[in-house]
């Protein structure tokens, strides 16, 4: 028998599980989501993913402000749901609500636990130089992505990817993972194993602050705090263009081999120099600008080897 869900996720990253859930024909009876915020011109109030593709799909969906209240979990238990799923919700679940479901709250988890518990685990996993991430499917208990975990699913991270690029590859990948740990759980066939003691790391919200490039750092976490930040909030330096300082997000680069002082522009290519190696350029985003290969850039921007990045 298919499954009564709950489904609790708000952002993109949310929205493949969702779909892949409703296709596997369980049940969602109530969809959970963030509150629409103002955004855009005019600042209209703006639908979050998760909660344009349930109304899109004629699932009901709710955007309470708070689970803590006893109301929340009256309405929580009324759905009389076998189960939770919660990919990126944003609100903290208290026990009432962990205890709401027969089954209890399955999480799907953009790391490797428990290395990269909490709120960034995609970005933190590029920066800190990781050969690979993964998701997982835990299930949830009152601490921080603590819960043992159900299942997982390993992706290679390579120098060449940003953090866009991994939260897609993992989005996907996630969704056919929660598919098959919803249906080991409705067989009765769910395994859950305690996390490893060893190896907790924590995935602190990216702060805008980290965001300034220090070129004297080796060229390769250069790159790695370039992607790991790529797209947003994007890893930035200043360089001088027609004699005025100018803001220029890195949003994709590659190892090159030359040498010099860091944060010079070792060609007319954007290579530059990093304490030890360099990196080049490939794409990027001037302030008030979009996002340009490097090769656009330049067409309408002089820069010369010896212009220094800072």
């Amino acid at each position: 028998m298919p499954l009564r869900l709950i489904f609790m996720g708000t952002p993109d990253f949310a929205v493949p599980t969702l779909l892949a859930l409703h296709a596997q024909g369980h049940q969602i009876v109530a969809v959970y989501s963030r509150a629409p915020k103002p955004a855009g011109r005019g600042m209209k109030e703006q639908l979050t993913p998760v909660d344009r593709e349930a109304q899109r799909l004629g699932l009901p969906v709710l955007t309470p402000k708070t689970l803590k209240t006893a109301e929340a979990a009256a309405a929580f238990r009324a759905h009389q749901a076998d189960a939770a799923v919660v990919v990126a919700y944003g609100l903290i679940l208290p026990q009432t609500i962990l205890d709401g479901t027969r089954l209890g709250c399955f999480n799907l988890h953009a790391s490797l636990l428990p290395r990269w518990r909490g709120a960034a685990p995609i970005n933190r996993a590029i920066m800190a130089g990781d050969d690979e991430s993964g998701v997982m499917v835990m299930k949830m208990d009152a601490g921080l992505d603590t819960g043992d975990v159900a299942m997982v699913e390993r992706v290679a991270l390579t120098d060449g990817m940003t953090a866009s690029d991994l939260h897609d590859a993992l989005a996907k990948v996630g969704a056919g993972l929660m598919v098959r740990a919803m249906t080991a759980l409705e067989q009765g066939q769910l395994t859950l194993t305690p996390q490893a003691a060893d190896g907790v790391t924590y995935a602190a919200k990216i702060d805008k602050n980290e965001a300034r490039i220090d070129w004297t750092r080796p060229a390769r976490e250069v790159l790695r705090h370039c992607h790991g930040l790529s797209p947003f909030p994007g890893a930035w330096s200043e360089i001088d263009i027609d004699g005025q300082p100018a803001r220029l997000k890195i949003l994709r680069c590659e190892l090159a081999g030359s040498r010099g002082t860091p944060g010079e522009l070792i060609d007319g290519n954007l290579a530059v120099a990093c304490g030890d190696g360099a990196i080049r350029i490939l794409e990027l985003q001037r302030a008030g600008s979009k996002p340009m290969p490097a090769e656009v850039f330049l067409r309408g921007t002089r820069l010369a080897a010896g212009d220094r990045m800072r």
